[in-house]
This record gives structure tokens, sequence and C-alpha cells, in this order.
């Protein structure tokens, strides 16, 4: 259901915006507001930055379920739209001793995994208080890649033939959750994404592919493909990429990137197809038929 979708069946409830850390609950919002989609903001406490705090109407502890459900009970929003980053919880983000302790029984089930298990099972949780939950790609589009050439630059043939490689190869791995993005060349993979990040697996691309020491010439046709994951869950783990990805692309060497049209979230669009403008690399977003 798209956002036009969600405001026509219940035009007078807004949704709630759970923001994290981040820029992307800054841009998320911000795209509500060209919708014309009524929200309010809940603030996790210990990863929300000043921007959206300031504007939130309420805060709360990341592990604070108790406390998180007795807000949105009193909101009765259409829907929570979680937005931004969360980590396995700092101090900062536990600052209610009571609440960790009333929710422990809780709290012990979602920490024993890795920060996508926080985050299902923070909301299942909701979900099975009455909570609709739906993600950043059905709530604001427009934040994701569309189809085609971003910016200036096309691959060329070797780089069509990586992106192909690419392609075959995360759809080959997909069901063993590895990870998103892989860098390639032609045939070969150079770095598979695994529970570092994009950003660690690229820095690892550039020593792998650029030996010695990071400094030698990569090899032709080296693309980044980033795609998302069969059966991810898109609430909790959307693709995404920003001038970051880019900066650390081009220094692994990179000719380019594809990534998931529709289904890849890029931050701050503008600067990151300037700053692929600049480096010389293309960046295209992938039609996948599923």
């Amino acid at each position: 259901m798209t956002a036009a979708a969600i405001s026509a069946s219940a035009p007078e409830l807004p949704l709630v915006l759970v923001a994290g850390a981040g820029r992307l609950p800054e841009l998320v919002a911000a795209s509500l507001e060209r919708a014309g989609r009524p929200f309010r903001v809940l603030a996790i406490r210990g990863f929300a930055e000043a921007p959206m705090r300031v504007r939130a109407e309420a805060s709360a502890d990341l592990l604070d379920i108790a406390g998180i459900l007795k807000i949105l009970d009193a909101w009765g929003p259409a829907c929570i739209l979680p937005a931004g980053g969360v980590a396995r919880p700092r101090p900062a983000a536990i600052l209610n001793a009571a609440a960790a302790l009333r929710n422990r029984d809780i709290l012990r089930t979602m920490v024993n995994g890795g920060d996508d298990r926080l985050l299902r099972g923070a909301l299942t949780l909701l979900e099975e208080n009455g909570h609709r939950v739906i993600g950043v790609h059905t709530a604001a589009p427009d934040l994701l890649s569309p189809e085609g050439r971003l910016g200036r630059h096309v691959p060329d043939a070797a780089a069509d033939l990586s992106i192909a490689t690419g392609r075959a190869l995360l759809g080959a791995l997909s069901p063993y959750d590895v990870g998103q993005a892989a860098v390639v060349a032609a045939l070969r993979a150079i770095a598979v994404e695994g529970p570092e990040g994009t950003d660690r697996m690229l820095a690892r691309a550039r020593s792998l592919g650029r030996r010695p020491f990071g400094m030698g010439k990569a090899e032709a046709g080296t693309v980044l493909v980033k795609l998302a994951k069969e059966g991810q869950d898109l609430r909790v783990d959307l693709p995404a990429i920003g001038p970051r990805t880019i900066r650390n692309a081009a220094a692994a060497g990179c000719a380019g990137l594809a990534i998931q049209a529709g289904l890849t979230l890029i931050i701050d669009r503008e600067a990151t197809v300037a700053a692929a403008d600049r480096a010389g690399l293309f960046l295209v977003g992938l039609r996948i038929r599923t």
C-alpha cells in the first residue's frame, strides 16, 4: 500500500514516524510533508538526531516496549513507520532501568542476536499489539532509486559483464542471508558483503582488488552491485547508498554502481549523483523482475 493509499484509507489518522539515527528520518519527514501526509514523530532516545528530537512530540528508550506502546495507544495512528538506524543498545538508549526490568523477558529474546533480530523483534511486538508497521519504501517511494542511468556516466561492456555477474552472484546467495552487495570484476567476485556492511566491504575490496597495499590499479570493469535479498524484510533493512558509498566505491577502484530500482534508498540523491559524476563513476538503477 502506498502512502497515498494509506492516507485515503484513514485520512484523519496520522502515521507515526519512529526516528532512529542518521539523516533518513529527516528525509522521510520531508517526503511525507511533500505528499501532504499527516504524521507525528516519536524519537528513539540515544539514537535520534537533533533535528528530529526537536520536532518529536515524544521520546522513548529503545527497549521500553511498554512505554512505546502506551504512547502509540494514546495517539492511535494509522500505521507505524520506523526510519533511521539503531544498533545494539548503548547506555544512552536504555536510560529507563525500570522499563528494562519490566521488559526483561522480551529483551532477553531480542538482544541475543544481531541488530536485525532486535528490530524484527520490536516490530513483531508492535504488530502483536495491533499496530500496522510499514517501511520507508511504502511511505516515501520518491526516496528510492529510479530505473536507468542517474548521472552522466554509463557502464561499458566490461562493466555490463560485471553487473550481470553480480546479479547472478547475489541471487544465488540470497537464501543464505549473506548480504546485499558485492564488488565484482568481469566473472570474478572480489568481495561479498557480510555483517560488516557495505562501507567496510568496500575497504576490503580496495585491499584485495588494488594490490599491493590497496594502491595498485583495480581490474577493468570493477563494479559495486547492491540488491535486496530475497524475502528480506524491507521495513528493517532497506538497501541504501549515499555520497559516502560513492567515495568508498571510487577508492576501491569501482567504475560504477548498479543498484536495484524501486528498492534501494538513495540518501541525498542530488549529492549522491553529483559525487558519482565528479568521481567519473556511473550509477544505474536495475529493474529486477520478480
